[in-house]
């Protein structure tokens, strides 16, 4: 190789040392010392499980509440944009019934607009009280405007705050701005608790599918598939 192509043995200018070195020893020590489903795994008979699975979701949520899992009622949230590029968050479920999986959010954030364009999503749900995780996935419609507002204002006046700071997921030029918009919006929601967030939006999740994981100690975990069909649903089992 020629001198005006001298070959690099170290980080380059660029890349930074990140780039070229692994994770630290005591990263990896740390977790590879986690434990999985460090409890007694309650047993999951496939064989008796409803015909639809909202019914289930409903037992298992009991279940999960019943075992102390923290907070139950979150799931994570996938949706994807006009340049099918995923993303995913955490967000807390409103309901559950023949309607589909609700959440809500402003229709303005990053969420709301990329559900606009794209209104497919899935939720996960993951409770590692009792082993066991939920999948969906499928279309996601718009509630109409009134039933949004309706159910904000029937949550509690921190959330009323929020929605009614707004501006989710937008460029924030300084925290100190956000503390302004904050007390603003509590004072606003303590003094007229039924003023209305013209964004928020209630949004439903319809699955088409539905996977209900149970694990085991011995890693023979149980996948139970339910698939929407034009006469119901039809129930599979996966491999793990």
């Amino acid at each position: 190789m020629s001198a005006e192509h001298p070959v690099h043995t170290g980080p380059s200018a660029t890349t930074g040392p990140s780039a070229t070195t692994g994770p630290s020893a005591e990263f990896v020590r740390l977790l590879r010392s986690q434990r999985v489903w460090d409890t007694d795994l309650p047993p999951f008979d496939p064989g008796a499980a409803p015909d639809e699975p909202l019914p289930l979701f409903e037992r298992w949520f009991a279940e999960a509440v019943a075992a102390g899992q923290t907070e139950p009622h979150t799931m994570s949230l996938a949706t994807a944009g006009e340049d099918g590029l995923p993303d995913v968050r955490t967000v807390m479920l409103h309901g559950a019934d023949a309607e589909g999986w609700s959440f809500a959010s402003h229709s303005t954030s990053r969420k709301g607009r990329q559900l606009a364009a794209r209104p497919y999503a899935a939720l996960g749900f993951y409770w590692p009280a009792q082993g066991r995780q939920i999948r969906l996935r499928g279309p996601v419609t718009v509630a109409p405007a009134e039933e949004g507002q309706a159910d904000l204002h029937a949550r509690s006046t921190g959330a009323l705050a929020a929605a009614l700071v707004g501006r989710q997921s937008e460029v924030l030029p300084s925290y100190e701005e956000l503390e302004r918009a904050s007390e603003a919006a509590w004072t606003q929601a303590r003094h007229t608790p039924d003023t209305p967030a013209p964004t928020w939006t209630l949004y439903h999740l319809r699955p088409d599918e539905v996977e209900f994981f149970q694990g085991d100690a011995q890693r023979r975990h149980v996948r139970l598939d339910y698939r929407r069909t034009e006469s119901g649903w039809s129930r599979e089992l996966l491999w793990p």
